[in-house]
């Protein structure tokens, strides 16, 4: 069973992520800036206090770990900008301090950067808002760095157009960076099955290096 360090365990998509790996077996660091907000318990999980926007926290917390996890958030679009790209560069930091020993990171992505099958990207559709165009681009600057980072084994998870909570029905279908559809057009998942693939990712690691989507 992996070790995995878990950031952001207090929001839809951690919570979720959380009850999953514990479900399966995994023992789970939930790494939170307020032990109290989190009331999950289990003989598996222990809860830490740590800063996803501290290297130094990362790399303390991600010690001796096999996978950490960042299901971080920032709330509204302003609060995203401020938080998703600067997560990523201060888990890299971290993780890059311990050199060989260092777990791999799986990072909660968003959709926006994703292809759309008209040829464009889904943050290029007309109508969108600004505080969620913020919240996608949040997203889209973090992978692009990402995509410069050659020293740490990472992952970009991207879910489907809408995610939200529901049904864990167990199945997926899965793509690299086209916007998985269904046969309407459609693109959704939940954020429990969202969780299984994050999970069946830390289980069998197919995308080391690289970001993939997933979709019912």
């Amino acid at each position: 069973m992996a070790k995995i360090a878990l950031f952001g365990a207090n929001g839809t998509i951690g919570s979720r992520v959380l009850r999953e790996a514990l479900d399966r077996g995994h023992q789970v660091t939930a790494v939170v800036r307020d032990p109290a907000k989190l009331t999950e318990q289990h003989a598996n999980l222990t809860v830490t206090t740590g800063d996803v926007l501290d290297p130094q926290s990362v790399a303390a917390v991600a010690q001796g770990q096999d996978v950490v996890v960042s299901a971080v958030g920032g709330g509204d679009g302003p609060g995203h900008l401020a938080t998703i790209t600067p997560a990523a560069k201060s888990l890299v930091e971290g993780l890059r301090s311990l050199g060989d020993a260092a777990p791999r990171l799986i990072a909660v992505g968003g959709a926006g950067s994703l292809r759309t099958p008209d040829g464009k990207q889904v943050w290029d559709a007309e109508g969108l808002p600004e505080f969620l165009l913020q919240i996608m681009h949040a997203h889209g600057d973090a992978l692009d760095f990402y995509r410069t980072v050659t020293d740490v084994r990472w992952t970009n998870l991207s879910p489907a157009g809408l995610i939200e909570p529901g049904e864990r029905t167990g199945t997926y279908r899965t793509g690299l960076d086209d916007l998985v559809v269904d046969e309407n057009g459609k693109s959704r998942i939940s954020a429990e099955d969202y969780a299984v693939a994050l999970v069946d990712e830390i289980e069998k690691p197919r995308h080391i290096g690289e970001r993939f989507t997933v979709a019912d």
